[in-house]
């Protein structure tokens, strides 16, 4: 094996998901995560630390976000991590990492009126896309309503 990008993370989104959506119409997803980890210091103080981790969701997992995810919710996410670069407004270089989601599992008690849903195996973006890509992968995986347990 050369390498490996692999990330799984659980935590509770910090915002609505935000959709938008390519030239060629494929959804997007992107929302932050936050997981914490909490240890006792040497002088018995509990202490915590948050990170923040962006979350990028494309096609069916894109859709699934929209209509399950909102903020305070706890999920499972597994993807790979990306780093892009672009020029802002001004010309100057702007960097980011995201997590590029592939797998989607909604945690913990359901917020009332909320359908439960489990998004199976799903490659959402294009290794090639600068941003935005305007087409979805080719291992894209059908969902319907009978994939989603309820």
């Amino acid at each position: 094996m050369s390498s490996l990008n692999k990330v799984m993370l659980i935590g509770r989104l910090g915002k609505d998901p935000e959709i938008r959506y390519t030239q060629d119409g494929a959804p997007v997803a992107s929302f932050s995560l936050a997981t914490s980890e909490f240890w006792t210091d040497k002088s018995g103080t509990r202490q915590e630390r948050t990170e923040w981790h962006n979350i990028v969701a494309w096609n069916k997992l894109a859709d699934l976000s929209k209509r399950y995810l909102a903020k305070g919710r706890q999920v499972y996410i597994e993807g790979r991590i990306r780093t892009r670069e672009w020029d802002d407004r001004d010309g100057n270089k702007r960097r980011t990492t995201e997590i590029i989601a592939n797998q989607m599992v909604l945690l913990g008690s359901r917020p009332e009126g909320m359908e439960a849903a489990v998004a199976p195996m799903h490659r959402g973006a294009p290794e090639n896309e600068p941003g935005l890509s305007p087409s979805p992968g080719p291992a894209d995986v059908e969902i319907t309503d009978d994939d989603i347990p309820f």
